[in-house]
């Protein structure tokens, strides 16, 4: 992921489509890595197999775990890692179902 700011960042700048979004999917070989930027430009990324669909459903689901446990925790603060415990609860959660419906590896 830390390699994935600097190439988002390149691709919103050659990008012939004003007001680019950059890079949403990535695919290699054996992995496809998507990425979701919200409109306060936090980006949420999943890794996935390279065969796996669209990741779109799972990246929304965690922005909302995110809004829901992370921004209203007054312990919170932006750009810090999320240490809650019901955050941590609800992704395993969401990446299991996701695992369950489409064969997403979450080790």
């Amino acid at each position: 992921a830390s390699m994935f700011y600097p190439l988002y960042m390149m691709a919103c700048q050659l990008s012939p489509e004003p007001r680019s979004s950059g890079i949403e999917v990535l695919t290699a070989d054996t992995f496809r890595m998507q990425c979701l930027q919200t409109l306060t430009g936090i980006k949420f990324m999943v890794v996935a197999d390279h065969q796996q669909g669209p990741l779109n459903a799972l990246l929304h689901r965690i922005y909302e775990l995110y809004a829901d446990y992370a921004l209203k925790n007054p312990f919170y603060s932006l750009e810090m890692p999320i240490r809650c415990e019901l955050f941590d609860e609800h992704l395993k959660t969401a990446l299991d179902a996701a695992a369950k419906n489409s064969g997403l590896n979450t080790a």
